[in-house]
């Protein structure tokens, strides 16, 4: 299965994550993430993939990918992702950061249990 990695720029935990897009869906719904690029993968990801974001050097979370879109042409395009609301938690798993977004599919973190 094909998912994509994402730093969470601004975020210093998952439940800051989840507060500031709960705010975010309520005044600009759906729930989505901007970017600049189209993954050219977008079949293999949208086939049961997800986000999984980076917060302080560590993989924590993930939310299902349920729709990807391009919006406009040219030099003007973005990506626009459209999210689950659940943030699932994961097992951390260190990263180094980078820019934009990348394809993930070796060693995804699993899934912690919800208490």
């Amino acid at each position: 299965m094909l998912h994509l990695i994402k730093l969470a720029v601004g975020c210093v935990s998952v439940d800051d994550l989840a507060e500031w897009q709960a705010r975010r869906a309520k005044t600009h719904p759906p729930l989505r993430h901007r970017t600049r690029s189209t993954p050219k993968r977008s079949e293999e990801i949208l086939a049961g993939g997800s986000l999984y974001w980076v917060m302080k050097g560590s993989v924590t979370c993930r939310q299902r990918i349920l729709e990807i879109t391009t919006i406009g042409e040219g030099k003007t395009s973005r990506c626009e992702i459209k999210l689950d609301s659940q943030v699932i938690r994961t097992a951390p798993l260190a990263r180094r950061p980078f820019q934009g977004w990348r394809y993930f599919e070796k060693d995804v973190p699993p899934d912690l249990a919800v208490a």
